[in-house]
């Protein structure tokens, strides 16, 4: 397999602090907006993300180079992110379904990025899917990962994950041609 990480790997098992550091240098940033969108706000990303590296850290050792680091990071940050979700659900006041809604229709779900209108109608449209679909379609879409990555990410089918993205899609023109 080329990988893409395989210099971090071979640093990881020579000076581990060096390589974690760079780990965390390269991957932060794409990982926090990873998250971010799965979360939604900017406290939760942070607490995913210093999740993601502290659980990364402890089971460095556990690293099997079977897979990317950068696939591996993912799926550890998309299960902090849905942690977070669920511990959200629990104390909402606001059903978690209700939330892409919510945010959609509010003043921080326009703000919380950078964008012109058509960014802006698309990430609202993005807020409105069904948990998993947004996640696949933010994979996709925003960090162009292939279907197997997402399926050693999300431990889901490439079948499943293409239907999934399928949806997403057609319900983001849905939403933006209807309003």
């Amino acid at each position: 397999m080329n990988n893409p990480d395989g210099d971090i790997f071979e640093l990881l098992k020579s000076n581990v602090d060096k390589g974690f550091r760079i780990v965390v240098e390269r991957y932060s940033s794409k990982l926090y907006w990873h998250i971010r969108r799965i979360v939604i706000l900017h406290e939760d990303a942070d607490d995913a993300l210093q999740n993601t590296f502290i659980n990364a850290w402890r089971n460095i050792d556990n690293f099997r180079n079977e897979s990317s680091i950068y696939t591996w990071l993912y799926a550890i940050a998309t299960n902090e992110s849905l942690a977070i979700i669920n511990k959200r659900k629990k104390n909402a006041a606001v059903p978690i379904d209700d939330l892409g809604s919510y945010f959609a229709n509010s003043q921080e779900g326009s703000t919380w990025f950078d964008g012109d209108e058509a960014q802006i109608k698309l990430q609202n449209a993005i807020l409105r899917l069904p948990e998993k679909q947004r996640i696949v379609f933010n994979l996709k879409y925003f960090n162009d990962m292939t279907y197997e990555e997402m399926s050693k990410i999300l431990d889901t089918s490439v079948g499943a994950l293409k239907a999934s993205y399928h949806h997403a899609v057609k319900k983001i023109e849905n939403i933006i041609s209807n309003g």
